[in-house]
Order: structure tokens, then sequence, then C-alpha cells
């Protein structure tokens, strides 16, 4: 075990773990923000995504130590009040069905549109590629994007 300084969600947060533990299980079983979830244990499907210095992460095979004293952000921390324009544009276009993939879906969603605000098609296939919906909501994953990246250009802020 490891004390390790961690900021998650804008907070410095101490924790006493294994260095190696994967990020996940730090963040749902210790610092008990269960939004982030457990897909694939591979970072291969996309459903632990979440940032690290803005970048989207797969934390389920991201161990502790390696984002130690670095900034992370959860989809808890995603929005200071209330819902981010991502969560808004998700609920009208209608994207969940079963919802287990949406949070790692909306957080590299979130990352691009920090890198690009106004995604073309192509860049938001490439930024999303390796997110998987087994309810196959991709178009309106697509279409909820841009809708996110319309209301940012037009409010100037995603928050």
């Amino acid at each position: 075990m490891a004390d390790i300084t961690l900021r998650v969600n804008g907070s410095e947060r101490k924790v006493s773990v294994a260095p190696e533990a994967p990020l996940l299980w730090v963040l749902r079983d210790t610092l008990e923000l269960t939004g982030t979830k457990f897909g694939c244990g591979a970072g291969l499907c996309g459903a632990c995504t979440v940032h690290v210095e803005g970048n989207a992460i797969r934390s389920c095979s991201t161990p502790v130590s390696q984002v130690a004293g670095k900034s992370i952000t959860t989809i808890e921390g995603l929005s200071a009040k209330g819902l981010h324009v991502l969560q808004q544009a998700w609920l009208a276009e209608e994207v969940p069905q079963c919802g287990y993939c949406q949070t790692g879906q909306i957080m590299s969603a979130a990352a691009l549109l920090a890198k690009t605000p106004n995604p073309t098609d192509d860049e938001i296939i490439k930024a999303m590629n390796g997110n998987l919906c087994r309810c196959g909501t991709y178009e309106r994953i697509r279409k909820a994007i841009h809708r996110a990246a319309s209301n940012v250009s037009a409010s100037g802020a995603a928050r």
C-alpha cells in the first residue's frame, strides 16, 4: 500500500492503495464515485473513460500511481452545476437505451469538444472509436455531439 494524492473533480483526495491498482477501482471503491463503469477491464470498450489533464483515458487499465497529482475528472465532475451541455444533448437526442456505456461515451465526447469545438463527422467517429455501445446508438451519439457543439458555439462555454 502507498499513500497517493489524487486531484479528482477539483478536490485533493488522499488514498492508501496499491500503486498498481487500476484507477477505476480507486474511483469506484475507495472514493465512491460510481459513475465510471467497468466494462471489459482491458481498456477496449470505453465504459471506464475519465479525463486526466483533459485527455480521455481508460481508467480500468491505468495504474493509480500514473495519475498521482494530476487533474482527474469523472462524470460526476464534468459540470460545475446542473447538466453538462453533452448530457443535455444526450437527453434531447434520446441517446441512452441500456445506458451502461453512456458515461464513457460522454467523457470521450467532452474531451473531443474541449479540443475541437465544432467537429466534423469524421472527427467524431475518430474520437469516439473504441467506445462501444451494445445497443448501437452510434448515430444518436453523433447527433448529440453535433447538438452539444452547436450549443457550445452559441454560448461560448461547455459548462
